[in-house]
């Protein structure tokens, strides 16, 4: 229960943080910043716990390589959603309460390729800092995580609004920054890139890299 716990946390400040900055915050230069910022942090915070995960398709990615039980996904993906949800509850009825909000109209290709190239460079960072036996114990991979994140959001966050993540996009859909019919976009695009990614990371990789987990052990590897 611990690690779902930590990933409903990790989630939630994600989310309530992109709500904060992208309703009213008057910067197109604060948002990205603060979005990798906050998730840097959850990610030190929770990953000796949980693994940090905080995504839906970093879950996928991470079950592929095998660094997460089969029988955990559905939970973290419960307690993903649910964060995002309750965030964006918070951000709409009390923090950011009565501010005019406008969807996002991304064009369908573009945001497609923006969703899946930046989320692949998500999951592939995660995979190669968090999970291979060749950074195993380091104490920079939720700082790369979460630059991974603010990269992306600088540079197509304009073109499909920058998610990289199915509950930031259903909380982006509830806090009304994203029109529902454009849901898909993410859910295709995210889920895609995170079985490319994990396939990559399996393919460049030598197997004393890749071996998976057999034990109940964090899916990341935390510095001693």
């Amino acid at each position: 229960m611990n690690k779902y716990i930590a990933e409903f946390i990790g989630t939630f400040f994600l989310v309530l943080t992109i709500g904060c900055t992208g309703i009213g915050a008057g910067s197109s230069v604060i948002a990205p910043l603060a979005i990798g910022a906050a998730l840097m942090v959850m990610v030190f915070a929770g990953g000796h716990i949980s693994g940090g995960h905080y995504n839906p398709a970093v879950t996928l990615g991470v079950l592929i390589r095998g660094k997460v039980k089969a029988a955990d996904v559905a939970p973290y993906w419960i307690a993903q959603l649910v964060a995002a949800a309750v965030a964006a509850l918070l951000v709409n009825k009390f923090l950011r309460a009565g501010i005019a909000v406008t969807p996002i109209a991304p064009k369908i290709a573009p945001a497609l390729l923006a969703e899946f190239l930046f989320t692949f460079a998500l999951v592939y960072v995660v995979l190669n800092a968090a999970t291979a036996e060749g950074t195993s114990g380091n104490s920079f991979y939720g700082l790369a995580i979460g630059m991974t994140v603010m990269t992306g959001a600088f540079a197509v966050g304009d073109i499909s609004g920058g998610a990289f993540n199915p509950a930031v996009a259903v909380g982006i859909s509830l806090l009304g920054l994203s029109s529902w019919s454009n849901l898909w976009i993410y859910l295709v695009a995210n889920f895609a890139a995170a079985v490319v990614a994990a396939f990559v990371f399996n393919l460049i990789n030598p197997p004393a890299q890749t071996t998976p987990i057999a034990t109940d052990e964090p899916p990341y590897e935390t510095p001693q």
